[in-house]
């Protein structure tokens, strides 16, 4: 498939998808979302991928959903379109693509990140920001409520006070705000933000790919089970896990003193 509105690019197991639009701040439209679809789509069969890095282009990270999108766009006195039905069949496929993916994803937010935009970037597993980068949930400001699965992401990583506090006032909150709360895992100096998502990603590449995985899926499970269902849950990914590949290497690697050589299997 041919990319118009990202860039999408592998190397050395580090998959870069990069939003497209830098001339509307990477808003997300119909064709945008079916793009990053088949990109994801490809993770899952291509196991030379060890790690997935979104961010944008131009001076901003994604400013959320495109209004002039014909799938949502109207003329005042006409009946809005379903925003429900878009949702379904955009925002719930790539947010449960993320989610499922089997390799870990990692967030370079590089500029404003701001309404689907920042809920696209909580749904990554791990979010490094520069310092020229700002958080925002505009939702309320026209009427609507944080989608894209902000309201789910955001009460479980800084809290229900401060997450209906952003929600509800739509304040811009910056990047080293966000790191100091617990929104993102940390906020990095412009000049040195290329380099450590590098750094990050290269680390991210040579892990045990498919315990990262599981890692994500135990934390995100952990708040539907009773501790007693999650021991047992535990249990179960600590059986598949310990039948791999990655586990036998890595317990050599220690014992023999070296470096763990992991493949993802």
């Amino acid at each position: 498939m041919h990319y118009t509105h990202i860039q999408w690019e592998v190397d050395q197991g580090i998959a870069r998808l990069t939003l497209n639009r830098p001339d509307k701040m990477n808003s997300f439209h119909a064709d945008m979302h079916a793009e990053m679809r088949h990109a994801l789509d490809l993770i899952q069969t291509d196991t030379a991928i060890r790690v997935l890095v979104i961010t944008g282009a131009g001076r901003g990270f994604c400013a959320g959903q495109d209004l002039a999108d014909p799938e949502v766009r109207f003329t005042p006195g006409e009946t809005p379109p379903d925003l429900g039905d878009v949702v379904e069949r955009q925002y719930k496929p790539l947010i449960m693509r993320l989610r499922n993916l089997r390799v870990p994803t990692l967030a370079a937010v590089n500029g404003v990140a701001a309404g689907a935009g920042a809920s696209l970037a909580l749904a990554c597993d791990m979010v490094v920001a520069s310092h020229a980068a700002s958080f925002m949930l505009p939702f309320a400001k026209i009427g609507l409520i944080p989608d894209t699965g902000c309201s789910w992401h955001l009460p479980h990583r800084i809290g229900q006070a401060r997450a209906l506090g952003l929600a509800m006032t739509g304040q811009k909150l910056s990047a080293q705000q966000a790191a100091e709360w617990g929104m993102i895992w940390e906020a990095v100096a412009d000049d040195a933000f290329v380099s450590r998502v590098q750094t990050l990603a290269q680390q991210l590449s040579t892990m045990p790919t498919q315990a990262l995985a599981r890692t994500r899926q135990a934390m995100q499970s952990a708040s539907s089970h009773t501790l007693e269902e999650h021991l047992s849950y535990e249990g179960m990914l600590m059986r598949e896990l310990g039948q791999s590949a990655d586990y036998v290497e890595g317990v050599s690697a220690f014992l023999e003193k070296r470096t763990p050589r992991f493949t993802g299997a």
